[in-house]
């Protein structure tokens, strides 16, 4: 079965219609921008357990919504 994610503006749509855009947080202690960006790509906190996400509704109403996903089931937490 396949995720299904609901947007407040168009209801309940597949996961193959969103974009999945994390922002990270890098330390305000890496000056470096070549370092910022390696610290960005690389160094995830990968936690288990509920986490909110943005994503966004690339094939819908192209607006940018928030859920929470368990991230050890893979599953959305109402």
């Amino acid at each position: 079965m396949s995720i299904r994610i609901t947007c407040e503006h168009c209801g309940t749509r597949p996961l193959e219609e969103y974009v999945y855009g994390e922002v990270l947080d890098v330390p305000a202690t890496i000056a470096d921008p070549a370092e910022r960006n390696l610290d960005r790509a690389f160094n995830h906190t990968n936690p288990e357990g509920p986490v909110p996400e943005a994503w966004f509704h690339l094939y819908g109403c192209r607006r940018w919504i928030t859920i929470v996903r368990d991230t050890a089931t893979d599953r959305i937490v109402d």
